[in-house]
């Protein structure tokens, strides 16, 4: 079964229908809101958002990999990562339906 994926339009018209709100004024707030996100992100190294879960940034280490196709090793730089993990009120959540 194919993911659906759920795009910035479609939340912000949610969010319009359901509370009675201007569609690009819905979609200009969703847009602070991921906005902030980053900021956070960036700043903190790590956002939660209660009730949802949390989002972590973590480093990775250079690394030696390989090429699938020729074998040979390769050097993987260091880079950042972003981790999420489920609370426990999202995780029971999804869990019931």
């Amino acid at each position: 079964m194919p993911v659906k994926t759920l795009t910035r339009a479609e939340i912000s018209d949610a969010i319009a229908e359901s509370i009675n709100f201007p569609r690009h004024r819905a979609m200009e707030i969703l847009e602070q809101i991921l906005e902030q996100m980053i900021v956070g992100l960036v700043k903190e190294g790590e956002l939660k958002l209660s009730s949802f879960g949390s989002f972590n940034v973590r480093k990775k280490s250079n690394r030696i990999g390989r090429n699938p196709k020729t074998g040979k090793e390769v050097m993987i730089t260091p880079r950042k990562t972003i981790s999420f993990r489920a609370s426990h009120i999202l995780k029971d959540g999804v869990s019931r339906k």
